[in-house]
């Protein structure tokens, strides 16, 4: 542990242009999104999930990008701890990080929960083996142990045999909708390149930022 201070990287894949960049927020993820699917970076749909907590307290965890189309979308118990958050305080902070490629995407804004079709066509393409721990797990919720879990999940296979699991009522969608979005690509000597774009007036801002 002493040695984390001196734990350090010299960032030298590329560079990150205006030109490059476009007008198009979405457009450049988009890119980025596939050039880190090339990459065979795993799980490049992982990103950091931030939220308000009681009294204002931020929390944070990690949980999966299913879809963007007008926001970025993730999937989740309506009960659980970051759900209650999201009710008390619809708003939120993403962060994907793509170590391998040096790249980092911010997104910020409000949260609005997805329609209910959404939501059940998404959760009737997981596992079935997903389906029935969405209806086991009481997610965030303190439980007696992994025996518990384990009862509830055999409980489930039981009550839906081979039939149709649907989608519990307290299961869904969020969608994050960006009021800001920064691009961060790692450049030598720690003058990466930051470029930020804002949503104004109906339309969006470019800016770059110093690192």
């Amino acid at each position: 542990m002493e040695r984390i201070a001196e734990l350090r990287e010299n960032y030298t894949l590329a560079g990150l242009t205006e030109e490059e960049a476009g007008a198009d927020p979405f457009a450049l993820f988009a890119r980025w999104f596939d050039q880190a699917l090339a990459a065979g970076i795993r799980e490049a749909n992982a990103m950091a999930l931030a939220t308000i907590g009681p009294e204002g307290a931020p929390r944070n965890r990690m949980v999966l990008l299913k879809g963007v189309d007008r926001g970025f979308v993730f999937y989740t118990n309506y009960e659980s701890a970051k759900g209650r958050d999201l009710a008390a305080a619809p708003e939120a902070a993403l962060c994907v990080h793509w170590k391998e490629l040096e790249r980092q995407v911010r997104v910020f804004g409000p949260v609005e929960k997805t329609a209910r079709e959404e939501s059940a066509a998404y959760f009737e393409s997981r596992p079935r083996a997903s389906r029935l721990g969405a209806w086991a797990s009481p997610q965030s919720s303190v439980v007696a142990g992994r025996a518990e879990l384990e009862a509830q999940y055999i409980s489930m296979q039981e009550r839906f045999g081979d039939g149709p699991v649907p989608c519990p009522e307290t299961w869904g969608g969020y969608r994050v909708l960006p009021r800001e979005i920064e691009f961060w690509q790692g450049r030598p000597s720690r003058l990466h390149d930051r470029l930020r774009f804002r949503h104004e007036g109906g339309a969006w801002i470019r800016e770059r930022l110093a690192p």
